[in-house]
């Protein structure tokens, strides 16, 4: 018997966390291991570091074309982080749910509050948390990208940020990167199995019974 796949709606899945838990790390893993999730590319006013490519990474842009974009409308939600302007623009992300595709954000606090006020039935928010304060700042200095100075700007944020954890539906602790994927990987299952995200069980439940109407 042929499976035709229930026609649903796409969501979106927000990771947060403070630099150096692990967002990015996961989140990448979680894109190569799942063909049915993309990721959100972000507009950002900074430059682009070593190995970053316009459209893949980040759109980059000027201060000037931030403005104007985010006066006529055209992002979901924008935040300054560190000096820099990001934004999540609005048409690709419209046009992945309306297709039944799934996009994934690597966002703090304050894009995710205005992520879920724009599209609030269709988001899902995970939190990831350091094991510790001092693993925490041991994987910043691992990185060996950011200055002394921009580690310690980065500790001091860091408790700001997970104050908002309860902000968030869900909550993963990254003591190992294999098991949290597997979290994430079970919430995004079972957030795909949601009846209000499947408005084609409607006609699936129909044809299972066609002569009883």
């Amino acid at each position: 018997m042929d499976e035709k796949p229930i026609k649903r709606r796409g969501l979106l899945l927000v990771l947060s966390s403070p630099s150096g838990a692990g967002k990015t790390t996961l989140s990448r893993l979680l894109i190569e291991s799942d063909p049915d999730i993309s990721m959100s590319v972000s507009a950002t006013t900074r430059a682009p570091r070593p190995g970053e490519e316009e459209g893949l990474h980040y759109f980059f842009v000027s201060p000037d074309q931030f403005e104007r974009s985010r006066d006529q409308g055209d992002y979901l939600e924008h935040a300054e982080v560190f000096g820099h302007y990001y934004a999540t623009p609005k048409a690709p992300v419209d046009a992945a749910l309306a297709e039944g595709r799934d996009v994934l954000f690597d966002i703090d606090w304050q894009g995710t509050q205005q992520l879920s006020e724009a599209r609030r039935g269709d988001v899902v928010r995970v939190f990831i948390l350091p094991p510790s304060g001092a693993e925490l700042e041991r994987r910043l200095r691992m990185r060996a990208q950011d200055s002394e100075d921009v580690v310690r700007k980065r500790m001091s944020k860091a408790e700001s940020e997970i104050s908002h954890w309860a902000e968030y539906d869900y909550v993963v602790t990254n003591f190992n990167v294999d098991a949290a994927l597997s979290q994430i990987r079970s919430i995004l299952a079972a957030e795909r199995l949601r009846r209000e995200r499947q408005p084609g069980l409607s006609a699936f439940v129909k044809t299972l019974f066609p002569g009883s109407e």
